[in-house]
Formats: C-alpha cells, sequence, structure tokens
C-alpha cells in the first residue's frame, strides 16, 4: 500500500477511535440521541477527518442503522438500555468503521457484549493474507455460540474503499463456502452480532440515514436539481436527514420523492428479536497478519 494513502488510513483510524471513545463517555441514562450524535460527529471534525456516514445510535433489539432527526429532542438513553455505537471517519475519502456496546448502569447483558467483543478479538488474531473469509464467519459463530448466544448470521463485516463504506469483500458473521481468500493491503471492516434472540434481522421503519443512487427519471427541474446537489454535497457516502434539513431546508417532499423513485436510498432500520450486541474494528491486512487502525 502506498505510503500515503496507508497514513491517511491510520489518521481516519486513529480519529474513529477517539470519537468512539468519546461517545461512549457519553452514553448515560438520560442523554439525549440527538445531543449524542452531534457531538461524536462535531468531534470527528476537530480532530481533522470528516464523518464518514451519520453517527448509529441503536438500542436493544435494533441491531444497525438508526440516527436521530433534528426533531427527535424526546430521544435519550435509559437505565438497562444495551447500546451500539457505530462511528465512521474519513480523511481524503479513506475510511475507518468502529463501533462499540455500552450497558447503561446494568450489568444484566455484560456476557452477550462481551461474546462479540472477544469474537472480534478472536478474527484479529487469525487474519492473514490467504484466510477465507468462510472461515472468518466460523470463528464469529464458535465464539458466540460458546456463551450462548446467536450471531446474526444476515449482517457482515465489510471491504472499505475510498469514498465507498461496503465494497469488495464481505466477512460473514457465520460459516459459509465461501473461498474467497483476503489479500494482503486490503482494508476491511470486522464487526460481529450476537444476539438473545434467533439472530437474523429485519427491516423495521425508518433510519433517518440515506444514499445518493442516481440522477432521477422524471424530467422534473426541481428534482434533478437537488439529486445533482446531493451528489455534490455528500458523494457515494450515506448521510443523514440532519445533514439535508440543514442544508436543504424546505425540499423534503422532493427528498421523498427521490427516495420514491430510487435516485435515493433509504437505509432501513435492522432489528431483530432478541437485544443485540456489535463490536466492530477496522483492519488492513499485512504480510503475516492484520493491523488494527481504529
Amino acid at each position: 500500500m502506498d505510503s500515503t494513502v496507508l497514513e491517511k488510513y491510520r489518521k481516519a483510524g486513529k480519529i474513529a477511535a477517539e470519537a468512539r471513545d468519546y461517545g461512549a463517555s457519553l452514553l448515560k441514562a438520560g442523554a439525549k440521541l440527538l445531543d449524542i450524535a452531534e457531538k461524536v460527529e462535531k468531534k470527528i471534525y476537530e480532530l481533522g477527518g470528516k464523518p464518514a456516514f451519520p453517527v448509529n445510535i441503536s438500542i436493544n433489539r435494533v441491531a444497525a442503522h438508526f440516527s436521530p432527526k433534528l426533531d427527535d429532542v424526546e430521544l435519550e438513553i435509559r437505565e438497562g438500555d444495551v447500546v451500539k455505537l457505530d462511528v465512521g471517519a474519513h480523511v481524503d475519502g479513506y475510511i475507518a468503521d468502529t463501533a462499540l456496546t455500552v450497558e447503561v448502569d446494568n450489568d444484566r447483558y455484560h456476557r452477550l457484549i462481551q461474546s462479540s467483543k472477544s469474537a472480534l478479538e478472536r478474527v484479529i488474531e487469525h487474519v492473514k493474507p490467504g484466510v477465507e473469509v468462510g472461515e472468518i464467519g466460523k470463528i464469529v459463530y464458535e465464539s458466540i455460540k460458546k456463551e450462548g448466544f446467536n450471531p446474526i448470521e444476515n449482517l457482515s463485516g465489510h471491504g472499505l474503499g475510498r469514498f465507498k463504506l461496503h465494497t469488495g469483500v464481505s466477512i460473514p458473521n457465520v460459516p459459509t463456502r465461501s473461498k474467497r481468500k483476503l489479500k494482503e493491503d486490503e482494508v476491511v471492516a470486522i464487526e460481529p452480532f450476537a444476539s438473545t434472540g434467533r439472530g437474523y434481522v429485519e427491516s423495521k421503519g425508518w433510519s433517518n440515514i440515506y444514499l445518493y443512487m442516481h440522477p432521477p427519471t422524471p424530467r422534473d427541474i426541481r428534482l434533478r436539481f437537488l439529486a445533482k446537489r446531493l451528489k455534490e454535497k455528500f458523494g457515494t457516502l450515506p448521510f443523514a436527514d440532519r445533514w439535508f434539513v440543514r442544508e436543504f431546508p424546505n425540499l423534503r417532499i422532493a427528498l421523498e420523492r427521490l427516495i420514491s423513485h430510487g435516485s435515493v436510498y433509504h437505509y432501513p432500520r435492522l432489528v431483530d428479536d432478541g437485544i443485540v450486541s456489535q463490536h466492530e474494528h477496522t483492519i488492513i491486512v499485512t504480510e503475516d497478519g492484520c493491523e488494527v487502525i481504529t
């Protein structure tokens, strides 16, 4: 990997990790989700990076894909909540993605939380060039099942590219027949999810997170103008409802039309039937192992 690119990945990783840990310190009973998301994203900017996606704050059965809107002023963390904080930062498009789970003022789900963390640690120990992704899924599966929980089979880790949050290799959380092997210099987000439920998420409700896809097909000048502006402002990375409203305060109906036409993708909220824990690191595959940059 080019040394300049490597240093940008390392800087992004350091920023994401510091913002993640700062965010973890804010996860307290009574804390407003909006305040947490805004403060963590501000921290990313202060440290010299940019958010690679909106800060995700997913609670209890919600495994992933929730970021508060500007008018979500009443949403707050409660005692006993199991909170997943997922943070991404980029430097010149080079992305680091990381997450942790905190149980607020309780330890009922300590073993669950430890199970996803331990699975991540075990994978990192085994990663090197030539390792099959199906084998990684087996490691996650066996590690989490050993603790009496279920890995979420339809969520996975992913490759990271420049200005691309999900690209290249997919890293399963269960055994698969995939013979795809990790390669030196690949940048990968490893993210085991453990659940007290069946270990299978469904799309339920809005996440308030969007992604520009392509220009709209209708010949509506206003829609085409908005799509052009979204591409210029957010490019190929996800953006928050909060960010959209601040940038385009009177164009929500137009955004909804772009979503209905498939020009903008809305990420669904992903929900399991049990309590979910997640841990995530971004790694770079090296000659004889990997470097954890978050």
